[in-house]
């Protein structure tokens, strides 16, 4: 999994409340086990007209936003079920952090398994980072996860909290067998300890 140390990219507002797992990559797309290529179908009940057209209105079809790496969202991000393809297809599209008042809690733990950060920030926080995203290509924040701060396009910083063990997994770039791997010593003395103590085992 790719480290996640510094973030610099233009933020996309997406201020919607419950923004469900369906709305971020509806139940058609759910037949692939990869975790490529799901990027074109992110948001695609929102970014596609019916005729397969883009819908110029939605934020990342807006030139300024096409190639944003954060997403400033509203409350209860990732609600739904609880399929792992959302992150998934924010990472394919190249999204590496989200930002909200609130996460699901399946949805925020699948983030972390996936390279994705997502940071919850307070109410009066959020509102000074949409504003700053609304400025379009000016909308650039840069994302530090070991110094745990936000800087906006003025300089100005919030601060963020945030697990030390999931930040570990981020700056470490460890998914789940990354992480176990990373303990195979320990596993391998606690097995040869056990196979010569209890060789009926």
């Amino acid at each position: 999994m790719e480290k996640f140390t510094t973030l610099t990219g233009v933020a996309a507002p997406l201020p919607i409340i419950n923004i469900d797992t369906d709305m971020i990559i509806p139940k058609q797309y759910l037949k692939t086990i990869k975790r490529t290529g799901l990027g074109v179908a992110l948001f695609s009940e929102m970014r596609y007209n019916e005729d397969g057209s883009e819908n110029p209105d939605f934020v990342l079809n807006q030139p300024a936003y096409r190639q944003a790496k954060i997403v400033i969202a509203g409350d209860n991000f990732g609600c739904g079920s609880s399929r792992e393809h959302a992150p998934w297809a924010l990472a394919d599209f190249g999204i590496r952090c989200v930002i909200s008042t609130s996460f699901a809690d399946i949805f925020y733990n699948n983030c972390f398994k996936n390279g994705i950060l997502p940071l919850v920030v307070t109410p009066d926080q959020l509102k000074l980072l949409l504003d700053d995203a609304e400025r379009g290509a000016n909308a650039t924040l840069t994302v530090d996860l070991e110094a745990q701060t936000i800087k906006g396009p003025d300089g100005g910083t919030l601060h963020f909290d945030i697990d030390p063990a999931r930040k570990h997994i981020l700056l470490e770039g460890l998914d789940d067998i990354a992480g176990t791997l990373k303990s195979d010593p320990a596993i391998t003395s606690f097995e040869t300890t056990m196979s010569s103590q209890r060789p009926w085992l």
